[in-house]
């Protein structure tokens, strides 16, 4: 079984040759010894060592590949912004031997690209599994023509891949997707412990799901949460779509289960359940920030920063943990309930004014200029030392001025540490200010509270 990967390669295509070509990694371990090791470090190819190496070329010799690629580059005068591809063939660990590997990277490389192209092929064994790297030269060496590496190339490398494993007699993903570059970002999210906000949609629309009867309940329910329709039931695909979204999410791209007919199917299903109905529909409990602000301004009484960052933080702390299930009252805009990713980093941030005791804006600018007035001491203070290292006279002045400069650098991070939070602090205050606002809104448009005043107006 092999998974595959492609990228394009900016600016240095050296690098990612020398990198796939590193004798470090593409020499077997029971093959060196220390003097082999020393002799890699000038070694060009396998005549000068008796070492062995997995590193070979398809329309270009593995010893000058960068030399005739820029040839090729240079002849047709295509080169543009992409200098080359990158790619992987990762194997199962314990499944192939390097020779295997090798050969079926070459015959991967050869069946894909080899008709018009140039490219590298090496084995790496620096891991546990086993994988080839590719490195393709993008202009074709028979016409000039430029790869243009469109998504079926992706599957098409994945289905070549397949194949040969399959010729090789190893196993290989059945059914498996393609995964785009935006579930390579979901992964890296969901790796990090955090959730994405087509996360938070999904675990909305079951709520929906488990409380909704027809489209135009669970529509209303949605609306409810933050959420527009771009497209509603009526189209074969419905989308919605939050204020701070750049593009609509469809439902039915959510998973299994959520296409027009499984959402019919729980509708129908709902509808035979008489708890579901027993009490008013819908039972709404969710207002906390209205009343999160009324018990902290009557406590505090006083409008600062700190009691922004108090009311911003309680209220992300409800969407955290288990109560994420359990809890009915949280927050309803899903840019609000996004903020939960940065927790961490607004803690952070309270604690600072925590600590400084700042309560203003005002105060907090003045802190920023007391830091970077400190360090700007230090600095200088840090600077001339080293301008007096380059005139020492004795090794015992040189260890001394040394040590100062270290003492110096380790009283500058702090600070440094902590105008970086300031500045932060400074720009995240009116993010709050406006996320805040738009709850607010929501909630009092739930809740029916701006019903009287707009009566009022109109009047």
């Amino acid at each position: 079984m092999a998974v595959t990967g492609f990228w394009p390669v900016y600016r240095n295509l050296k690098a990612t040759l020398d990198y796939a070509d590193n004798p470090d990694k593409t020499t077997a371990p029971e093959y060196l010894d220390e003097d082999l090791y020393a002799a890699l470090r000038y070694a060009e190819n396998d005549d000068k060592t008796d070492c062995k190496m997995f590193v070979g070329g398809i329309n270009c010799s593995a010893q000058n590949a960068y030399a005739e690629m820029i040839a090729v580059q240079r002849r047709f005068g295509l080169r543009g912004k992409v200098v080359g591809y990158h790619g992987i063939q990762s194997f199962r660990e314990g499944e192939v031997t390097p020779e295997q590997a090798f050969e079926i990277g070459k015959a991967t490389a050869r069946r894909m690209w080899g008709d018009k192209y140039q490219v590298l092929v090496t084995v790496h064994l620096n891991t546990d599994n086993i994988h080839c790297h590719f490195v393709v030269n993008p202009v074709s060496f028979k016409d000039g023509s430029k790869f243009q590496n469109k998504i079926g190339d992706h599957k098409e490398l994945r289905k070549v891949s397949d194949q040969i494993c399959r010729e090789h007699g190893l196993s290989v993903l059945e059914n498996s997707k393609f995964y785009s570059k935006s579930k390579k970002k979901e992964y890296w999210v969901h790796k990090a412990g955090k959730r994405t906000h087509r996360d938070m949609l999904r675990q909305d629309v079951d709520e929906a799901l488990a409380k909704c009867g027809s489209y135009t309940e669970i529509g209303y329910y949605l609306k409810c949460l933050g959420y527009r329709f771009e497209r509603d039931f009526h189209y074969a695909h419905s989308s919605v779509i939050a204020d701070s979204w750049r593009r609509a999410v469809r439902l039915d791209s959510l998973g299994d289960g959520y296409d027009k007919e499984s959402i019919r199917e729980r509708c129908l299903e709902n509808q035979r359940k008489p708890e579901l109905y027993a009490v008013a529909y819908p039972e709404w409990k969710r207002a906390p920030l209205l009343t999160i602000e009324y018990q902290l301004r009557q406590a505090q009484r006083k409008d600062t920063v700190t009691l922004l960052f108090e009311i911003f933080i309680t209220l992300l702390k409800i969407c955290t943990g288990s109560n994420i299930e359990q809890q009915q009252s949280r927050p309803l805009s899903p840019a609000m309930r996004a903020e939960v990713r940065k927790l961490d980093a607004t803690l952070e941030e309270y604690k600072l004014l925590c600590d400084r005791k700042i309560e203003s804006s005002k105060e907090l600018f003045s802190f920023q200029e007391q830091l970077t007035g400190s360090i700007s001491e230090l600095e200088q203070e840090r600077y001339a030392l080293r301008l007096r290292l380059r005139r020492v006279k004795t090794p015992e002045e040189e260890s001394a001025l040394k040590a100062r400069a270290k003492e110096l650098t380790k009283r500058i991070s702090p600070l440094r540490q902590q105008r970086k939070v300031a500045l932060r602090i400074a720009q995240h205050i009116p993010q709050m200010q406006a996320l805040l606002e738009a709850e607010r809104q929501i909630e009092m448009k739930h809740n029916n509270l701006t019903r009287k005043k707009e009566r009022n107006a109109t009047r």
